[in-house]
């Protein structure tokens, strides 16, 4: 826990120690909610309830926003429904939409209930787009005005709605169908006359997602623009709210996390210390079991190859090297290409010069790390069939890694899965098998070709 946060925590334990008092409102009102919830689930769900109660409002929800949603459910289901109802109308319906989201169906009809029959409403169809989708992150709230509006007009309209949006940082502007017909910033409609109309100082090129577009796209092109928000459309290209920056922000913590933990095989949805140990172990001990098998056929390739290893048993000495040094190149190649694919780097174009350029890497460092155990193998044994053999064997086995760590992603993610699942573990155990294979056989080729 950050500094800030132990600091929180101890100065809230004082406070309730010594009961409510309007030294725990005043320190409530000046913390930041981040250092608040941080601290908050290292007290008890009666401490919980009683500082969320004190909380003006809009802070308890963003407290309660940044709260795992299991304790989000206890603390609002002991607040009593009307506190519940003025924390949630606080709420922007993004938010809200995340945090109702992942709740029982029942649970959530009971907290909808008590919102306004408006914010309601907008919370319902936002949670009616799919969960990862730019209509399930998009919020409702966002400023437009109409292209035949004159700025003075705009400006008023502004001032009547801008409290209620999440951000103003951009101004859209439709038309009579309340289709997207181009933005304006603040600065232009300062700036203009006031009886200039919109529509003669709006850009129309504006760069805008569609409500099913998936969620890691919108990332990528909020990202790509430098954008503090970007519009969401229908198919008839009518504005249904926004994306802003802070959505994205959730949206690339919670793509990064699932691919990390994929690229380990650990499936696992919400915050992963959060779980317990044993459905943390559940998640990751079915993998675990089927890659314990592909090192019992490892290990069968080196039995079949028990001649070759009794004629030349220093072959043994470097077996773990064979093993150990692909399966990281492999590792490191996995990697780079799936964050290339999660970043846009890697398109389809991209696919043969990704492919030949991390073989070219790897042929480098084989060569190098070869000759490198060629050399270690010829001074322990003096051999130079030893050191040829292992020297050969590995700088293959690393192009074999390369090309293993940057195919199978490209594959995967050519039929729509989550290049991620091409993960660690299992390129790990596959060059294992693949450098085994690689090691013995080139050794009893040599082995054979000296005998002849």
């Amino acid at each position: 826990m950050p500094v800030e946060s132990k600091d929180t925590l101890t100065r809230l334990k004082s406070f309730l120690a010594a009961g409510p008092t309007e030294g725990l409102r005043r320190f409530l009102r000046e913390v930041h909610y981040a250092d608040l919830a941080e601290a908050l689930p290292e007290l008890n769900l009666a401490q919980q309830i009683k500082i969320i109660r004190m909380c003006e409002p809009a802070k308890a929800a963003a407290v309660l926003y940044e709260l795992d949603r299991v304790e989000v459910a206890e603390v609002l289901e002991g607040l009593g429904e009307w506190r519940a109802a003025s924390i949630l109308r606080e709420m922007s319906p993004d938010d809200a939409v995340d945090l109702l989201g992942e709740m029982p169906q029942e649970e959530r009809e009971r907290f909808l209930s008590l919102m306004g029959t408006a914010e309601a409403k907008d919370v319902q169809e936002l949670l009616e787009h799919g969960p990862e989708t730019a209509g399930g992150i998009m919020t409702t709230e966002y400023v437009a005005v109409r292209k035949d509006m004159t700025v003075q007009e705009a400006i008023n309209r502004l001032r009547a709605t801008a409290p209620d949006a999440e951000t103003v940082y951009y101004v859209y502007v439709v038309d009579a169908q309340n289709r997207l017909a181009g933005v304006v910033s603040l600065r232009e409609l300062i700036i203009s006359a006031p009886s200039t109309f919109v529509r003669d100082i709006m850009r129309t090129e504006v760069v805008s997602v569609n409500v099913r577009t998936d969620q890691e796209e919108v990332a990528r092109i909020v990202a790509k623009y430098d954008f503090l928000a970007v519009p969401v459309v229908d198919d008839a290209e009518r504005l249904l709210g926004i994306v802003t920056f802070d959505d994205i922000l959730d949206v690339l913590e919670e793509e990064a996390t699932e691919d990390i933990l994929r690229l380990a095989h650990i499936e696992y949805e919400g915050r992963y210390f959060g779980a317990g140990v044993v459905q943390r172990a559940v998640k990751r001990l079915p993998w675990l079991v089927v890659l314990l098998f592909g090192g019992l056929l490892a290990g069968n390739v080196i039995a079949n190859f028990s001649a070759t290893l009794s004629a030349l048993t220093a072959l043994a000495f470097f077996m773990t090297v064979m093993a150990g040094g692909p399966g990281n190149l492999a590792t490191q190649t996995l990697a780079v290409v799936v964050r290339g694919l999660a970043t846009g780097e890697v398109g389809p174009r991209e696919v043969l010069a990704v492919i030949l350029g991390e073989v070219q890497v790897a042929l480098i460092v084989g060569l190098i790390s070869g000759l490198i155990l060629a050399a270690v193998a010829y001074a322990w044994q003096g051999q130079t069939l030893l050191g040829l053999i292992v020297g050969v064997s590995l700088a293959l086995s690393m192009v074999i890694a390369a090309v293993v760590g940057s195919f199978v992603p490209l594959v995967i993610n050519r039929f729509g899965v989550d290049p991620a699942l091409a993960s660690g573990p299992f390129i790990t155990t596959l060059m294992d098998l693949c450098s085994m294979a690689i090691y013995f056989s080139f050794a009893a080729f040599m082995l054979s070709r000296l005998a002849a």
